[in-house]
């Protein structure tokens, strides 16, 4: 586990495993104890897997597929709200 923090955001700690990111988030007044937890998964293409997502009706898209430094990064929630982090390797 490493500290980390993106832009202005919240310290918090992440690790890599085996391809699965996880991450700790503090919990706050906006983002209660469960949703402080986020789930990463590398996936082969980001685009294509939130497109398959939003066929769930609860999903929803929280951040957009963006450029990162880890490649193409985007964050969906289920259904309860809880962020799950997607990226595509460059």
């Amino acid at each position: 586990m490493e500290k980390h923090r993106h832009g202005t955001g919240p310290v918090h700690y992440a690790a890599v495993m085996s391809g699965t990111v996880f991450e700790l988030y503090p919990a706050s007044k906006t983002h209660p104890v469960t949703t402080s937890v986020r789930i990463g998964f590398s996936v082969r293409d980001v685009s294509k897997t939130i497109v398959q997502l939003l066929s769930f009706k609860e999903c929803q898209v929280v951040t957009p597929v963006s450029n990162s430094e880890w490649g193409l990064r985007a964050v969906v929630s289920d259904l309860d709200g809880h962020p799950i982090e997607l990226t595509q390797a460059n």
